[in-house]
């Protein structure tokens, strides 16, 4: 066994494991995981469990963690706020817990706005949304409910508010990212950081 060690996995307060299958992280843990788990640690006071989830598989982690960090923090033309959005309204429709509070609370830090991260929550329909966002979150409750219904007029009524079809691109790109990952966390039963729950309240 190499000297280098990985941090531990950590659980959540409750004690409940991070997911529901036994899959131990990586021993040793290759070393720049091991340091981006330090910096998530550092800046975020934990590590997020999704992260602890796919850890036990080198290729898996860095597929896994390359898609979301294209999406979600890389350049484009949809704001961080919107994309966490959207995640927040396909992960309301799919019920998934680990998503709503994960990405519930960074609506919240990046809105600044509680009353908004707990209405996406519960029915974004309720939320005084601009026409900007109420076409993005319409078109990413269809695409989720109903994709087969589908159609140009839901790509038109994206660029009628002022998307551009790259700007659509990444709206169909991270809304279906969030059905795959929302299955993946319900079959798993993966669990939400406990801190989570009282961040940026």
């Amino acid at each position: 066994m190499s000297d280098h060690q990985g941090p531990e996995a950590p659980k959540p307060q409750s004690g409940k494991a991070v997911i529901a299958l036994d899959l131990s992280p990586m021993d040793p843990m290759p070393e720049d995981i091991a340091k981006y788990f330090a910096i998530c640690a550092d800046k975020l006071g934990m590590v997020p469990n999704v992260l602890v989830a796919h850890s036990f598989d080198e290729a898996k982690f860095r597929a896994f963690s390359a898609l979301y960090n294209n999406l979600m923090l890389d350049e484009s033309g949809l704001s961080k706020l919107e994309r966490e959005m959207i995640a927040v309204v396909v992960s309301s429709i799919n019920r998934c817990l680990y998503c709503l509070v994960a990405h519930g609370q960074a609506v919240r830090a990046l809105s600044g706005d509680p009353l908004l991260g707990e209405l996406l929550v519960m029915n974004y329909r309720a939320a005084d949304l601009s026409p900007r966002h109420r076409a993005m979150l319409d078109y990413a409750a269809k695409l989720t409910e109903e994709p087969e219904k589908m159609t140009a007029a839901d790509r038109q009524a994206l660029s009628d508010v002022g998307f551009s079809d790259l700007d659509i691109w990444d709206i169909a790109n991270v809304i279906g990212f969030f059905n795959m990952s929302n299955r993946v966390a319900i079959a798993t039963d993966m669990a939400p950081n406990d801190a989570y729950h009282s961040m940026d309240r």
